[in-house]
């Protein structure tokens, strides 16, 4: 039974989740601010449900000996090491689309209120004032809003406000013409959202592109009069920058949800006129919190019992039925990655995959990441889906992918071109209607050979006696032969063998078939099915 700690307050409704799901789950809501603890106990976990209080360090992933996956309830996951969980082959899960809404609402509310200067009008009166005419306020309708990212939360503000009858603008370089129009948003280039926006709202991730997206150079160009709201994350904005700019009056207001440094006890933003803040509320409902915490244990559940990864940030997404579906190609992909990898004792430059037919409608990410840990688990028996990808990157080797129709006697195949210095080295392989995945090729020869836990390959030229030479020497050594594929590349030409046994193939033996003189190449091989 898969065992998941919750080291951060979390619904109660979600632990009884993982408990329905038949998940022994432990829930310490404040274990997360005991580092010391948690260090201590958080190897004896398969999962770790958090949300902001827990800081998954790489100290604690170096000890989450049994972790295999992190969900994190929210979508922020500064507090989380993601490259260690990478390397440790951790799966990384948000919750993206729980608090969606919740934050774009309270992006709205935050214009309105500096529109409004709603803040400070209640201040002054419910000191007793009554100073109507200090707070003129501006309306919405027919402003122009520029949105900078237009994806989840992004789209959600852009339909309230083009519900309000504002104007709306969009700069997001992954926003395609086909979305923008679908969604009815004009899209621009970031200096013309700057000139033109009477209001300016972000909602996008903090990494080194958004990072001080509005730098001061950025906030110059800002049309006079611009009020900027930011509920997405602490970073995007300059804030001394802006601060100046709030003072000089080229910037009428300002309402920030989030800041570079948190919790915010000080900032430059801080006790400026028409200037909002709130304490990283964006997702702060009851209804935000209680999705994300249900979405999380449903995703957590899913890989644990399924292998159904949803909303990873590390590995690419597969659904609970691509996984039924995927299985065998998954399991498939990494046969022939493993073959390859046993195979190669070079160092590898290159990694190319043709995926052809049935094969080439797949979850192609999920496919070519269980290949390359295939290749890599001779070197790394602990690599997986997650960690390969990362680790091919850092030793500088490039993958390519290709797909193809059907353009053989198989619905699908699955083609593995591993290239080194000195040679390149091929294997393809298919999944039969039983489930149960074949190599079908090898060095460009064709043959049809069901895979096993130990094998034993030899390449050799076509000439008499080799199988009697194999099956001899097998039987001499004990090993009962399950299954034995030849093929040839030409009559009296190469040829290969590949034979599937009962047991490993002994040392003795393997001696005894080079001792023949027979065999260019014997070796032994292993695979886990």
């Amino acid at each position: 039974m898969p065992k998941v700690l919750i080291s951060d307050k979390l619904s109660p409704a979600a632990v009884q989740i993982f408990k329905d799901r038949g998940i022994d789950v432990t829930f310490e809501p404040d274990l997360g601010k005991d580092k010391e603890k948690l260090l201590s106990v958080i190897g004896d976990y398969d999962g770790l449900a958090i949300r902001s209080a827990t800081k998954a360090t790489e100290k604690i992933i170096a000890a989450a000996s049994n972790l295999k996956v992190i969900g994190r309830a929210g979508i922020g996951v500064d507090n989380v090491d993601i490259p260690a969980a990478s390397k440790k082959g951790i799966i990384v899960m948000n919750t993206p689309f729980g608090n969606s809404i919740t934050t774009a609402e309270h992006a709205i509310s935050m214009m309105m209120a500096v529109a409004r200067q709603i803040p400070e009008a209640n201040a002054s009166t419910h000191a007793g004032k009554w100073e109507k005419s200090r707070f003129m306020g501006v309306e919405l309708t027919s402003k122009t809003l520029g949105v900078i990212g237009a994806g989840n939360i992004g789209s959600i503000v852009i339909d309230r406000a083009q519900g309000l009858k504002m104007k709306v603008v969009a700069y997001d370089p992954f926003l395609s013409e086909e979305r923008a129009l679908q969604i009815g948003v004009e899209k621009v280039e970031l200096d013309e959202l700057l000139g033109r926006s009477d209001f300016i709202t972000m909602h996008v991730p903090l990494t080194e592109q958004t990072k001080n997206i509005l730098s001061a150079a950025n906030i110059a160009k800002l049309k006079k009069g611009v009020r900027i709201v930011n509920c997405a994350r602490g970073g995007l904005v300059d804030e001394e920058a802006l601060a100046a700019a709030l003072k000089s009056g080229h910037v009428a207001g300002a309402a920030f949800d989030v800041f570079a440094v948190e919790p915010a006890t000080e900032s430059p933003l801080f006790n400026l006129p028409n200037v909002v803040v709130t304490p990283h509320l964006g997702a702060a409902t009851t209804e935000a919190q209680e999705n994300v915490a249900l979405q999380v244990a449903e995703q957590m559940s899913d890989y644990l019992l399924t292998g159904a990864v949803t909303n990873a940030l590390n590995m690419p997404s597969v659904t609970a039925e691509e996984a039924k579906v995927m299985g065998p190609w998954i399991k498939l992909t990494g046969h022939l990655g493993n073959f390859t990898g046993q195979m190669t004792d070079e160092p590898i430059k290159a990694i190319n995959i043709l995926f052809d037919g049935e094969a080439s409608e797949m979850n192609l990410k999920a496919l070519t990441a269980a290949t390359i840990a295939g290749i890599m688990r001779r070197r790394n028996p602990d690599v997986n889906m997650v960690s390969a990808p990362v680790i091919a990157k850092e030793n500088g080797i490039k993958v390519s992918t290709t797909k193809q129709d059907q353009s053989g006697a198989f619905e699908g195949y699955v083609k593995v071109t591993v290239v080194t210095d000195k040679r390149e080295r091929s294997v393809a392989g298919t999944v039969f209607s039983d489930g149960k995945p074949r190599f079908i090729q090898i060095k460009g020869i064709n043959i049809d050979a069901e895979v096993g836990a130990h094998m034993l390959y030899t390449t050799n030229e076509d000439v008499p006696g080799i199988i009697g030479a194999l099956g001899q020497t097998m039987g001499e050594n004990g090993v009962n032969i399950a299954n034995f594929t030849l093929g040839r590349a030409a009559a009296q030409g190469e040829a290969i063998a590949l034979l599937y046994v009962d047991e490993p193939v002994p040392a003795p033996a393997i001696a005894a078939l080079e001792g023949t003189g027979l065999f260019q190449q014997v070796k032994p091989l292993t695979f886990d099915v």
